[in-house]
């Protein structure tokens, strides 16, 4: 038996400064796709994805939040970690950029950068994007911010390593040209070459002195490696990649790879610096960088600045992971963005999964229950429309393979699914109902039945790479396994004399306007949740002397009279007993926490002896004293309330 030929897959390594929305997750979800599917082909697939975990933007976040950037990112590490393991992607390796033997390898590919000439010293002065990690010139802003995110930048200046981009960049343009297929899709190439390469590449910045948290230059501890040459070695540097020259037979296995696929704003990084690195480390280049288009919600990149952005976790709770699944794969065209709402993912559901896939097999495996007690019966009466099922099933392995082989994967589900409707339509031509009513056609309804079961069978093992659990529950419930790819050269490979098992629903159908209102209620819960319980003022640093203290006269003072302020939300103002035998005045702005007549009659505290100040043009006396927190992102405000039996006037010390 021939040794399997090598197929090296990857995305890009996801950022650890938060958890990833479903945009972020739709590529690891492709990627398993495409892995999957090429496993059935019968290639030894090597499946790699992980974090990129050093940079100034993660600095900052742990210090924000007063941890370590270790202790960050070995946090949101494990969320990635997480959503990619619960949409049931099938990764072979979750590598980290903060893993120790991936830092000494880029430590000796920057010296040997260095050693060789394509790395010098200068100094940098221009724009930097902390978000993007990404330095610009004026002249490359657009309407003075980052051209990649729309965000604001910042005026940096530092020593810094250069690399010398333009010395590779010819062959990296001769390459391109070359191997057409190198840069996808189309428009991705244009770009790269008509906005970067065309104009002539400036040298990169490679190291920063500004922040630690990266790997440090040991030969010049001050600097730390610049995120994208440490992020992008990950594809070699766990792959088996010794700077040394002693690569590991991984290596020599799976090297270059066969895809990076990637998001379709990070491709300058990927199809200009990277087969550049590459070059100047005289490895081959990857044999293909696919830019998948982005998933949009209403028309809108997710942004928490937005607040439009959805999590996969959360779509798996309300969903189901394989609707999730469907939907991200199905929903992205091959070069346009993908545009999500909850609207959309119900359709779908209702219209493809629970009536063109769910409906088929309920209905078929009911029918086989009903009439045959489960058994599979021996087709041995066929007829022309049969023949026209048999053709449609056989067809759609190579019309999904062809679709595959170009990485259109949307277009490979909607070729099973036309076997699924041609399934559904040869119900309605055959009429099972109609042969089981009379005992001389059940040879006939046999063979139909049979023939639904196959045409079932085939959509179930081509589902396998894009609905993996929903594959292997319809095979269980026609008594088959897997027999992968090869099962579907021939029509006629189930085994008759078996039984079916009992049939389950695969998709509910769901109700558009409950579950609308379930997923308002989930959200609303979900906001809620997420906000800190309670929230109190910070104490005053400034100290204040016991003297100046006692000089604060605070008085117990009953409530005679609370009425709102005429042209004022906020004020109510307060008629007062202060235990002088003269009504004291005090205006305060609580009237969104209290109801004036609830007040009258209560004992308060004040402090009486701060000068007069004028408020809506009249006097407020003093001030009330309230105790002032936020719970779950909404002020809470209480005013301080005494014994009744304690007299008006009485002074707190």
């Amino acid at each position: 038996m021939s040794e399997k030929k090598p197929y090296y897959i990857s995305t890009a390594i996801a950022y650890t400064s938060a958890k990833p929305h479903i945009g972020n997750t739709y590529e690891i979800v492709l990627a398993d796709a495409i892995a999957r599917y090429k496993r059935q082909e019968g290639y030894d697939v090597y499946f790699q994805t992980g974090t990129d975990e050093h940079g100034q933007k993660i600095q900052q976040k742990a210090e924000a939040a007063g941890i370590t950037p270790q202790e960050h990112v070995d946090h949101v590490a494990g969320q990635i970690k997480d959503i990619w393991d619960l949409m049931n992607t099938t990764y072979d390796r979750f590598v980290r950029t903060s893993d120790p033997a991936h830092k000494t390898k880029i430590q000796k590919i920057f010296k040997r950068l260095y050693e060789q000439g394509d790395i010098y010293k200068g100094k940098y002065t221009g724009k930097y994007c902390t978000p993007c990690e990404s330095f610009w010139t004026e002249s490359q802003l657009k309407d003075g911010k980052c051209p990649d995110c729309g965000r604001e930048c910042v005026d940096a200046e530092e020593e810094a390593y250069f690399f010398k981009m333009s010395k590779y960049a010819d062959r990296l343009m001769a390459h391109i040209e070359a191997h057409p297929e190198f840069i996808q899709p189309e428009s991705r190439k244009n770009e790269m070459i008509n906005n970067f390469l065309k104009p002539g590449l400036q040298d990169l910045c490679v190291s920063r002195t500004s922040f630690t948290w990266g790997v440090q230059v040991d030969f010049d501890p001050k600097h730390v490696v610049y995120v994208w040459l440490d992020a992008l070695s990950n594809y070699i540097t766990f792959c088996g990649y010794d700077p040394d020259g002693n690569h590991e037979p991984h290596y020599k296995k799976f090297w270059p790879a066969d895809l990076h696929l990637i998001g379709k704003d990070i491709v300058r990084f990927h199809t200009i610096y990277w087969p550049i690195f590459l070059m100047a480390l005289g490895e081959p280049l990857p044999k293909q960088v696919f830019g998948h288009p982005w998933l949009l919600v209403k028309g809108d990149k997710m942004s928490k600045s937005l607040g439009n952005v959805i999590y996969a976790d959360d779509l798996v709770e309300m969903f189901g992971v394989d609707a999730v699944r469907y939907f991200v794969l199905h929903e992205m065209p091959f070069a346009a963005d993908g545009i999500m709402t909850y609207e959309l993912i119900i359709e779908r559901i209702n219209s493809e999964l629970a009536n063109i896939l769910g409906n088929l097999v309920n209905r078929t495996v009911a029918m086989s229950n009903k009439y045959f007690g489960g058994k599979i019966c021996q087709p041995n009466m066929p007829n022309a429309l049969d023949e026209e099922l048999k053709e449609v099933a056989l067809a759609m392995p190579g019309k999904v393979k062809a679709k595959m082989d170009e990485l259109k994967v949307a277009d490979a589900i909607d070729e099973i699914f036309v076997l699924l409707r041609r399934a559904n339509k040869y119900i309605d031509e055959t009429a099972p109902w109609a042969l089981a009513k009379d005992e001389s056609n059940h040879a006939r309804l046999g063979t139909v039945l049979y023939n639904l079961l196959e045409a079932i069978r085939f959509a179930a093992v081509a589902l396998e790479p894009f609905l993996p659990d929903t594959s292997k529950r319809i095979l269980a419930q026609i008594n088959c396994e897997n027999g992968g790819l090869e099962s579907l050269e021939s029509f006629g490979v189930l085994p008759a004399g078996g039984n079916v098992g009992a049939g389950e629903i695969l998709f509910a159908r769901l109700d558009m306007e409950k579950k609308l209102a379930e997923i308002d209620a989930f959200n609303a819960e979900k906001a809620k949740a997420a906000l800190p319980p309670i929230e109190i003022e910070p104490y005053a640093e400034e100290t204040v002397d016991f003297d100046t203290f006692c000089k604060s006269d605070f008085r117990a003072v009953k409530v005679k009279a609370c009425e709102p302020v005429k042209k004022s939300d906020k004020l109510l103002q307060f008629t007062l007993d202060d235990g002088t035998g003269t009504d004291r005045q005090i205006l305060s702005g609580i009237a969104k926490f209290y109801k004036p007549e609830e007040l009258v009659g209560k004992t308060l505290v004040a402090i009486t002896n701060l000068p007069p100040r004028k408020m809506m043009g009249r006097d407020s006396c003093g001030m009330l004293l309230s105790a002032v927190h936020t719970e779950k992102g909404e002020e809470k405000l209480n005013l301080i309330m005494l014994d009744d039996a304690i007299p008006a006037g009485a002074k707190l010390c």
